[in-house]
C-alpha cells in the first residue's frame, strides 16, 4: 500500500547519501590509469617479490635443522616427525652454506623488486604529473582566478613527488611484508595451530589500534599539506612582487605572516608525527608481548613433545619477521597519511571540471574571415556577478573596432568571450555565424591572436618564443615575422641572436622589446582576428612609436578589437564603442562622434594626450580606412 501511494503521488523512496570514497581509494583511482603501460615492469617486480618472500620463508629452516640435530645428539627425545640429520661437521657446513645461498638469492630478488617498483613509481609519477598539468591548463579562467598558483604548483610538484616516495619507500615494502605475513601464518598453523593463534590475535589488536589512530593522523597530515600549500602561495606572490615589497618596506610584515603560517604548519606536522610515534611504540609493546607468549607457550609445547626446539626457533623467527609489517606500518603511518593527503589534493585537481565543456559534436570553425556577433549577452566571471548587461554588437570581418570606457566597465570580459575563456550566462556569442558553444574551442582560438599590455614570454629561446605563434613554422618565417615586427635588429644584437635563452619572464629585455617579440609571434600566427588589450600602455614615446608601426603591419587586412586608452589608436579605428557599467552607451564612427561635442568620445579625446578633438579637420572623409596603428 505504501509503495502504491509512493507511485501514485510521484514520490520516490529516500535514498541514503552516497559515502564519499576514502582518500586512499581516490588516490588509487588517479594512479590506476598510468599502471597499464608498465605491465612488464610490474610483473617483473611481483615475480621478484614472490622469490623474495619464498627465500625469506626458507631462511630459518637451516637453523631449525641444526638445532634439532644438535638436540638429538645431546640425547633429547624428539617425537616430532621430520628430517633427522646427524650433528656432524657436514651437516653444519651444509646448513651454513644453505643460509649463505638463500641470503644471496634473496638479496638478488630484493634488488630486482626495488628496482622494478622504483622505475614504475618514477614513470607513473611523471605520467601523473604530466596528465595533471595538462588537465589544469584546460580549466577555465574562473578556476584559475579562484585557485592559488602557489598551491597548484605545490600539488603538481610536491604532492606527486610525495606519492612517489611513499609508494617506493613505504608501500612496496609493506606489500612484500604483508604477503610474507600471510604465508608465514599458514606455515605456523601447519607447525602448531595453538601458537599460530598468537599471530592472529596480535594482528587483530594492531588493526584496532591502527584504525583508531589513522584517522587523526590523516587529518593532521592533510592540514599540514594545506598549510604548506599556503606557504608556497605566499612565497610565490612575494618573490613575484619583490620590487613592490622592497619599495614599500614590507619585508618584516610579510616575513611575520610567513612565520605565523609556518609555525601553524609545523604544529600540525608535529601532531601527525606524535600520533604516529605513539602508534609505533604501542606496536613495539604488542609485539614484545606476543613474543613472550610464544616463548613461554613454545617452551611448554617442547616439554610435552608437541614441537621441537627447532620449531620454536621457526616460530620466533617467523613471528619477528612476520610482525615486521606491523612495525613498518606503524612507523610509516605518518608518511602514508601524508601521501594519502597528497593524493587527495592531486585528486581534487584532477576532478576539477571546466565550466566550459566542449560539445561532443563540436565542429571546427569553417570561416576563414569570420564576423563576430554578440546577441543580448550577459556575462560575468563568477556566480552571482554580472559584468556585461545585454550586449548587442556585430563586428564585421576586417573591421577595426575600438572599445573605450572606464576601468571595470567589462572591456576585457568582452574580449574573453571571443576567445571562449568564459561563456555568457545568457545570450549568444557567434563567430562566423555559429554559436561558440557549438564549435571546437581550439579551432576558435586558432583564429585569434591576442596582445596584452604585459606580454608573456617563456624561459626558452627567442626563436621558440616567436614559434609559439605557429608551432610548425620554419626558421625563415620566424625571422620574417621578427623583421615585420621591427624586432630583428635587437634580436641579432643579443649574445646568441635568435638562440638566446630568455631569463625569467624575459626581464633582461625592455618593455618595448618584449612587446615586439609578442607582435612577431602574433604576425607568425596569421590569425584573422586580433585582440589588442592596452598593447601600447606604459611604453616610452620611442618604443610606442615602434610598436604602433608593428601593430599597423599586424592588423592590416584583419579584424581587430582594440581595448585602449590611447587616443591615437582609438581615433582612426573604423568604429568606436563606449562601454560603461557593462552596457554600450555610445557607438559610431570616430569622426561622426567627434562632430558631436556632447559625445563621450569627443569629451574623452579632448582630455586625452595628443591631438585635441578640435584639431581634427572637418574635411576628412568618413570612409577613410582605419588602422589601430595609424597616426596623424
Amino acid at each position: 500500500m505504501k509503495a502504491a501511494r509512493t507511485r501514485r503521488f510521484g514520490r520516490r523512496p529516500r535514498r541514503k547519501a552516497a559515502t564519499p570514497p576514502s582518500g586512499l581509494r581516490r588516490t588509487l583511482r588517479c594512479v590506476r590509469p598510468h599502471l597499464r603501460g608498465h605491465r612488464f615492469l610490474i610483473t617483473s617486480g611481483f615475480t621478484a617479490l614472490a622469490f623474495d618472500v619464498f627465500f625469506r620463508l626458507l631462511e630459518p629452516w637451516p637453523v631449525k635443522l641444526v638445532i634439532d640435530a644438535a638436540s638429538r645428539a645431546l640425547g633429547a627425545d624428539l617425537h616430532r616427525p621430520g628430517p633427522k640429520l646427524e650433528a656432524g661437521l657436514g651437516t653444519m657446513l651444509l646448513c651454513g652454506g644453505a643460509i649463505v645461498v638463500i641470503s644471496l638469492l634473496r638479496a638478488v630478488a630484493t634488488y630486482y623488486t626495488a628496482i622494478s617498483f622504483a622505475l614504475v613509481g618514477s614513470r607513473v609519477a611523471a605520467d601523473l604529473r604530466a596528465r595533471t598539468f595538462r588537465h589544469v591548463q584546460g580549466l577555465s579562467m574562473r578556476h584559475h582566478t579562484r585557485a592559488s598558483t602557489g598551491d597548484t604548483v605545490q600539488r603538481l610538484v610536491g604532492d606527486v613527488s610525495r606519492l612517489q616516495e611513499a609508494a617506493t619507500t613505504a608501500g612496496m615494502p609493506l606489500l612484500g611484508n604483508s604477503v610474507t605475513l600471510v604465508a608465514m601464518t599458514g606455515i605456523l598453523f601447519w607447525l602448531d595451530p595453538l601458537l599460530a593463534l598468537v599471530v592472529i590475535v596480535t594482528t587483530s589488536v594492531f588493526a584496532f589500534l591502527s584504525r583508531r589512530s589513522s584517522g587523526p593522523i590523516r587529518k593532521a597530515a592533510r592540514m599540514s599539506r594545506t598549510g604548506e600549500g599556503a606557504l608556497a602561495t605566499t612565497a610565490a606572490q612575494t618573490l613575484g612582487a619583490m620590487r613592490e615589497v622592497q619599495a614599500y618596506g614590507l619585508e618584516d610584515t610579510i616575513s611575520s605572516n610567513f612565520r605565523s603560517t609556518n609555525s601553524a604548519t609545523l604544529g600540525t606536522g608535529v601532531v601527525a608525527l606524535r600520533l604516529a610515534a605513539s602508534l609505533e611504540r604501542r606496536t613495539d609493546v604488542l609485539i614484545g608481548v606476543a613474543i613472550a607468549v610464544v616463548l613461554a607457550g613454545g617452551g611448554m609445547r617442547i616439554l610435552d613433545h608437541s614441537i621441537t626446539p627447532g620449531d620454536l626457533i621457526i616460530f620466533l623467527t617467523y613471528l619477528k619477521t612476520g610482525m615486521k609489517p606491523l612495525k613498518d606500518l606503524a612507523k610509516q603511518t605518518s608518511r602514508i597519511a601524508r601521501a594519502t593527503a597528497s593524493g587527495e589534493r592531486v585528486a581534487d585537481l584532477l576532478e576539477a571540471q571546466t565550466d566550459l565543456p566542449e560539445a561532443p559534436d563540436a565542429r571546427p570553425l569553417a570561416s576563414r574571415n569570420p564576423d563576430i556577433e554578440f546577441d543580448n549577452v550577459y556575462a560575468g566571471h563568477g556566480e552571482g556577478t554580472t559584468v556585461l548587461h545585454g550586449i548587442n554588437l556585430k563586428i564585421r570581418a576586417g573591421e577595426h573596432l575600438a572599445i573605450l570606457g572606464p576601468s571595470g566597465a567589462g572591456k576585457s570580459t568582452l574580449a574573453s568571450l571571443v576567445l571562449r575563456m568564459i561563456d555568457p550566462t545568457s545570450g549568444t556569442v557567434r563567430v562566423g555565424g555559429e554559436d561558440l558553444r557549438d564549435l571546437q574551442t581550439a579551432s576558435v582560438r586558432s583564429h585569434v591572436s591576442i596582445l596584452l599590455q604585459d606580454s608573456v614570454l617563456f624561459g626558452t629561446t627567442v626563436r621558440d618564443n616567436i614559434r609559439f605563434g605557429r608551432l610548425d613554422a620554419p626558421d625563415e618565417d620566424i625571422e620574417e615575422a621578427a623583421v615585420l615586427a621591427q624586432a630583428d635588429a635587437f634580436i641579432r644584437n643579443l649574445p646568441e641572436g635568435y638562440d638566446t635563452v630568455l631569463g625569467d619572464a624575459a626581464k633582461d629585455l625592455s618593455g618595448g622589446q618584449r612587446q615586439r617579440l609578442a607582435i612577431a609571434r602574433a604576425i607568425l600566427r596569421q590569425a584573422p582576428i586580433i585582440i589588442l588589450d592596452e598593447a601600447t600602455a606604459g611604453l616610452d614615446p620611442a618604443s610606442r612609436e615602434s610598436i604602433l608601426d608593428a601593430l599597423d603591419v599586424l592588423t592590416r587586412g584583419r579584424t581587430s578589437i582594440t581595448i585602449t586608452h590611447d587616443a591615437f589608436a582609438a581615433r582612426l579605428c573604423d568604429r568606436v564603442i563606449w562601454l560603461e557599467d557593462g552596457r554600450i552607451l555610445e557607438e559610431g564612427k570616430p569622426l561622426e562622434l567627434l562632430r558631436d561635442p556632447e559625445s563621450r568620445f569627443f569629451k574623452w579625446l579632448g582630455e586625452a594626450p595628443g591631438p585635441r578633438a578640435a584639431d581634427i579637420p572637418e574635411d576628412i572623409p568618413d570612409d577613410m580606412p582605419g588602422s589601430v596603428g595609424a597616426r596623424t
